[in-house]
């Protein structure tokens, strides 16, 4: 008598329809990273595309935060100012290897994450935010008198040295560097959103008070997720030093914590893709804006816009008002909203 063959739910074509789509976000990423590895070559400027994935890196630690946790922290930048200047000095004083400086760096923004988060998140709503806020601004005045960190001049010439053989004197050289950190971080990233303790996570942000009564113990996912989030931000930072050969006083104030807010609600908060487009558009306007209102002047004839490139936070506001009046998910949070989808 003949048997029919046993075959594993995972042959089925079901089971296949159902894994494709899970695949398909890793391969857009992927193609997504290639284009951007291909951009010098194509003859971008490589510290201004250096300096956004720093930027898109820190964005999307942000998001971790309050795009999948819930929670809107006030002063981000002093994790990134904290790596900042943890890398720089390594680097500069200590001479230590790269890749050992950038990890101290990591280290340092993981400890006052770790530190911030234990204060913090024994509150919620604004109280959480404005604590974060408060607990920034002692950092940077620490930053400010501490006398490692160079005052108001900062660390200067901090030297990018080599890392695995590789000189990264050279800026394309840098470039591919920089591009693996980016893209490890938001490896990362992604792992963390789609794993289970990503969707305890997104529990906690939809309704705390039930995640709490299916017994988990949300202050301890909320701890890990801070600190996570600050030492992403703290690569951001200590990558920022390498790329630009200085840390200063400007990686820990407290626009630049606005900023990356900023970043996060136009490009799209709790979307993979959204921080790293928000980054790409402030990045942009801030280093081109000037010449995007000479070009203006010339071609209208109005003499005004020669000076956009003094009023750079007087266009972003105009966008962030705009994006909040008619675009309140975000770019990409829009075009995922109005993309047709297939229903099974």
């Amino acid at each position: 008598m003949s048997t029919a063959p046993v075959t594993s739910p995972t042959s089925t074509p079901a089971a296949a329809a159902a894994a494709a789509p899970a695949r398909s976000p890793l391969l857009g990423y992927a193609l997504l990273f290639a284009a951007v590895a291909v951009l010098p070559l194509l003859g971008a400027y490589p510290i201004f595309v250096m300096k956004v994935m720093c930027y898109a890196l820190f964005a999307c630690a942000f998001n971790l935060l309050i795009g999948f946790t819930g929670l809107l922290s006030f002063g981000h930048a002093a994790f990134l100012g904290a790596a900042a200047y943890g890398a720089g000095h390594a680097l500069k004083v200590w001479g230590v290897p790269t890749l050992a400086g950038i990890g101290f760096g990591v280290l340092m923004a993981a400890l006052a994450g770790l530190a911030f988060g234990w204060l913090a998140i024994r509150r919620s709503g604004i109280y959480f935010s404005m604590i974060t806020l408060a607990l920034s601004q002692m950092l940077f005045f620490f930053f400010l008198q501490a006398p490692f960190t160079g005052g108001e001049d900062g660390l200067q010439s901090v030297p990018r040295g080599t890392l695995l053989g590789l000189d990264l004197t050279s800026d394309l050289t840098l470039y591919y560097v920089v591009l693996a950190f980016f893209a490890f971080g938001f490896w990362l990233i992604y792992r963390t959103v789609n794993s289970p303790f990503g969707q305890v996570l997104t529990s906690i942000r939809e309704n705390e008070a039930r995640a709490t009564s299916l017994g988990y113990d949300v202050d301890r996912f909320k701890l890990v997720a801070f600190v996570l989030s600050a030492a992403l931000a703290g690569l951001a930072g200590a990558t920022k030093t390498l790329v630009l050969g200085f840390a200063t006083l400007t990686d820990a104030v407290w626009t630049t914590s606005g900023a990356v807010i900023l970043m996060t609600l136009v490009g799209g908060m709790g979307t993979l893709l959204g921080p790293i487009v928000g980054a790409l558009i402030i990045i942009a306007l801030e280093n081109k804006i000037g010449d995007l209102g000479k070009a203006l002047a010339d071609l209208t004839g109005v003499a005004w816009f020669n000076g956009l490139g003094e009023s750079v936070s007087l266009v972003t506001g105009l966008i962030f008002i705009i994006c909040v009046l008619a675009f309140r998910r975000g770019v990409v949070g829009e075009i995922l909203h109005r993309w047709p989808r297939k229903r099974p």
